[in-house]
């Protein structure tokens, strides 16, 4: 092929993978977090599309928190009204209904948390679920230059650990922030009407705190995203070395050992990240607790000192007063900490908004038009060159190709190996666009078309035949997801490989394995050919469809080949001669050019480019070694 395949990085940002013994630098790129402008409004927009459940939920955490601060009024009530009333005998009756009071609101905000508990998990989920949805599709959309520089399993990371880790934040963010700080700013205002002097004593440290929290939640975000990379590194390996082509590679190199040693690598920084990130802030939580946990005991110290001053505090004050101060604890360490989580999120989301801002290279221009049926079957290509994404500019793959196929025509092209030939398969459908000049279908540069429409005529059957782990049946519906029985039968029997398939015994409905490995190379290879058939193009594209196999399976395939392209456009990239001497026209490339043009009889009698590459295929090996 042309060169296009070349490179292996990481995706956006570098990304791929350092060689372990180079920590450092490892560390260092982990660490250089994406910036995302407007990040947080971005994030807000997430949650629009729920604003009245959102609006529901800030009413009932509202509820909730003003309901959480009124039973420490009611103890104040039961101790100086109830327990220890003036009359110095306790007051029964209005004891019962300061009790019953506080049991019901007790009872009230319980159910009020369930349903604010499950509007927050719906919401979170369902912001999470459309933000996975969103990022599929918009993979989906990318250019396959993209997928031939990232890796599969960073990719993956970003589907699946990158969402998923920020699926905490998104359930939990809306009734913790405004849940915790309205019952903060809730019991500050409670215990300032109880007495506040006692609350300038149990509040003088809280600024202390918040900018040590900050603090705290920049060292945790550069963790977070040091381990989202390593989840990345480790979802790559995971994806190359216990895939079935990994298994027989390192099996084959008996290479097993040490595709566990650079697991075990990973997995080891990745358990270490894991540990600094639970770690990181757990002393501040520790004198958080401690501060808030012995304010109770400095009340009692200050609560005398009033007492001695003539001020007049009640026990019920005191009582009151501590249950309110304990009950800002939760709240306050939560709220702490939602912040920090919201900080630590922030690179993960990052890490998904860069990817959301990646803009496809091949898109339909504002005017793109659908392909002219009328036309259909005619292939140009004028004065094309061509330079992959990650190629050097002066050393274009295709330099000034120029070509013209009628409908119905069989066209091969051959040269030798970086010739350009498969770039020439992958600039017809739009797979890559050209550097120069204009490749036309149906009359019209590819570029005006509709890339749907354009990919809808044009059929594909490449080397590397892939195949999902599904059933035949299947498989090769997905060329036409409502054929009928009849229409995927007669597709197989075309493609020369229904008998093999009623010989298994569940038929159709045989599950081939990942990437077919339960089948041959010339079995996949017609079940692929059958596919194309089912989906019927009039424009069929063959990138060397028979390379791989041996020779029986390629003369089987090589006549399913046949009667796919009889009566279609056809553009066969051939490493094997023997396969297109039947072509219409032959054209020869050699370091990106056509140098050479014309049938098979045609082209021998030449004495070039193609009878020598004839003749390199037609001589014995004995004959080269002599």
């Amino acid at each position: 092929m042309g060169g296009g395949m070349r490179g292996g990085g990481g995706g956006p940002r570098g990304g791929g993978r350092i060689s372990s013994g180079d920590f450092r630098a490892q560390k260092a790129a982990n660490a250089e977090a994406p910036k995302i402008p407007h990040l947080v409004k971005r994030i807000a927009g997430l949650f629009v599309p729920h604003r009245r459940a959102i609006i529901l939920t800030v009413v009932l955490v509202l509820i909730g928190a003003a309901i959480s601060v009124i039973p420490p009024l009611l103890t104040q009530q039961a101790f100086d009204r109830g327990l220890f009333p003036p009359s110095g005998s306790p007051d029964v009756p209005v004891l019962v209904e300061l009790v019953s009071a506080m049991v019901l609101l007790w009872i009230a905000s319980a159910g009020v948390g369930v349903w604010q508990t499950y509007l927050t998990a719906t919401v979170g989920n369902k912001v999470m679920g459309a933000m996975r949805m969103r990022l599929f599709g918009h993979l989906q959309r990318m250019e396959l230059a993209f997928f031939t520089r990232t890796k599969t399993g960073v990719i993956q990371s970003r589907l699946q650990n990158d969402v998923g880790g920020v699926a905490s934040v998104l359930n939990n963010t809306i009734s913790s922030v405004l849940g915790n700080t309205v019952t903060v700013i809730a019991a500050i205002v409670a215990m300032l009407l109880l007495s506040w002097q006692m609350t300038l004593v149990a509040v003088v440290l809280l600024p202390l705190l918040v900018i040590a929290q900050r603090r705290v939640g920049q060292v945790r975000a550069r963790i977070a995203g040091q381990t989202q990379e390593s989840l990345s590194d480790m979802t790559a390996i995971t994806q190359e070395a216990l895939s079935v082509s990994g298994i027989l590679l390192a099996k084959s190199f008996n290479q097993q050992r040490s595709e566990t040693r650079r697991y075990g690598d990973e997995n080891r920084n990745q358990i270490q990240l894991q540990v600094r990130q639970q770690m990181s802030g757990q002393w501040f939580f520790a004198i958080v607790q401690i501060f808030l946990s012995i304010i109770p005991a400095i009340i009692y110290l200050v609560a005398a000192w009033l007492i001695i001053g003539d001020v007049p505090i009640t026990a019920g004050t005191i009582v009151a007063f501590t249950t309110v101060q304990s009950r800002l604890l939760f709240p306050t360490v939560g709220l702490l900490r939602v912040v920090l989580d919201l900080q630590t999120s922030g690179a993960l989301f990052a890490r998904i908004f860069e990817y959301f801002d990646l803009q496809p290279a091949i898109t339909d221009s504002p005017t793109a038009k659908p392909v002219d049926d009328t036309m259909v079957g005619h292939v140009a290509f004028d004065d094309v060159t061509f330079t992959y994404p990650d190629g050097e500019p002066d050393k274009p793959t295709l330099r000034g190709v120029s070509f013209a196929l009628r409908p119905g025509q069989f066209a091969a092209f051959v040269g030798p190996s970086g010739a350009g030939k498969t770039t020439v398969s992958y600039l017809v459908p739009r797979l890559y666009e050209a550097t120069k000049g204009s490749v036309r279908f149906a009359g019209q540069d590819v570029r005006d078309l509709v890339h749907e429409d354009l990919m809808r005529h044009v059929g594909i059957v490449s080397q590397e035949t892939y195949l999902f782990h599904a059933t035949i049946g299947d498989n090769l519906r997905y060329a036409k997801p409502d054929a009928t029985d009849d229409e995927v039968e007669r597709a197989a029997r075309a493609a020369n490989i229904h008998d093999t398939i009623a010989s298994f015994p569940d038929g159709y409905d045989t599950v081939v394995g990942e990437r077919g490995y339960r089948l041959s190379g010339g079995e996949k290879q017609r079940i692929a050919i059958a596919r194309v058939l089912l989906k019927d193009p009039p424009v069929l594209v063959l990138d060397e469809a028979t390379s791989a196999l041996d020779s029986i399976s390629e003369r089987v395939v090589q006549t399913a080949l046949d009667t796919a392209a009889a009566g279609r456009t056809t553009i066969s990239i051939a490493h094997r001669l023997s396969t297109i001497r039947d072509a219409d026209v032959i054209f020869v490339l050699d370091h990106g050019r056509i140098v050479e043009q014309g049938t098979h009889d045609e082209l021998l009698a030449l004495d070039g480019t193609y009878a020598l590459l004839h003749r390199q295929q037609n001589t014995p090996a004995d004959a080269v070694g002599r």
